[in-house]
C-alpha cells in the first residue's frame, strides 16, 4: 500500500559503492596501495551485490 515509502535498495548501495571507489581513489592518491585494494575489493563485492538484486525476479 505504502510502497512509495520503501528505499530502493540499488540505491543505497549504487551510493556505498560510489563511496567506496572515491575513498580507494583517494587511498591511491595517497600512496597507500594495501588500502587501495582492500577499498576495490570491497566496492568490487557492493558491485555483485547490485547485479545480484538487478537481476533478481520482479525488476
Amino acid at each position: 500500500m505504502f510502497s512509495f515509502f520503501k528505499k530502493d535498495p540499488l540505491k543505497e548501495l549504487n551510493k556505498q559503492y560510489l563511496q567506496k571507489l572515491e575513498e580507494a581513489m583517494h587511498a591511491q592518491r595517497n600512496g597507500d596501495i594495501r588500502s587501495y585494494s582492500m577499498l576495490t575489493s570491497e566496492a568490487e563485492d557492493i558491485l555483485k551485490k547490485m547485479e545480484a538484486l538487478g537481476k533478481a525476479p520482479g525488476n
